[in-house]
């Protein structure tokens, strides 16, 4: 199958990097700091969602911000401790990418603590779209929208890359081509234009039109 876009829009967390053992153990230590019982932290879905959102299911709405910090200062304070780690293929694939192709990163992240990540994996996006620039996250699609719109591109026209459910449901409500990386989900889980297990199994070959994206072998 080959892909034809204009733009290159990809999640960060699970399709860039791997950020999921920082996460664990940050959230962890925040649960326990708030009072959170690990039985009632272990039903809430943290994977692709914002802070704010998942601190609003566990807590009174005073609170929110509060944690929001709190976790924000977590997350930043462990990414030299492995909290961005380059997932196979992300170096080679953004690498290929000529300086002319219009790509972003569109994450559920602060843009205190995405930026941490992005500078620690090396990582210099041409637009980034953080929690902080919309009103609803993923799965609605404002994020992906929103990126399309900074980059110039008719959202049609675009290609969106993700490991995440929801992800990849703003991807097709923004009416763009979807992409699933099989990194932090099963195979069947994954509902995408295209699915195969991380970027090392895509080439990008650029042409007059654009991007061309299709699966190795």
């Amino acid at each position: 199958m080959k892909i034809h876009a204009e733009a290159l829009l990809f999640d960060n967390d699970g399709t860039l990097v791997s950020s999921l053992e920082s996460v664990r153990r940050c959230w962890a230590r925040w649960a326990a700091e708030f009072g959170i019982a690990a039985e009632e932290f272990a039903r809430v879905e943290l994977h692709g969602r914002t802070a704010g959102e998942i601190a609003a299911d566990l807590l009174p709405a005073a609170r929110v911000a509060e944690a929001v910090a709190r976790i924000e200062a977590l997350e930043v304070a462990d990414v030299p401790n492995g909290g961005a780690v380059l997932l196979p293929g992300t170096r080679d694939f953004l690498d290929a990418l000529p300086s002319a192709v219009r790509w972003a990163v569109v994450t559920s992240a602060t843009r205190r603590l995405a930026e941490a990540r992005l500078a620690a994996a090396g990582i210099l996006p041409r637009v980034l779209v953080v929690a902080e620039d919309v009103t609803r996250g993923k799965p609605d699609p404002e994020p992906y929208l929103l990126a399309a719109r900074r980059l110039g591109t008719d959202p049609a026209r675009c290609v969106v890359f993700e490991d995440a459910p929801a992800g990849l449901r703003a991807g097709r409500a923004a009416g763009m081509t979807t992409v699933a990386l099989a990194t932090t989900h099963q195979v069947h889980e994954l509902d995408a234009d295209l699915v195969v297990r991380d970027l090392s199994a895509l080439s990008a070959l650029v042409t007059d039109a654009g991007v061309e994206i299709s699966a190795r072998g």
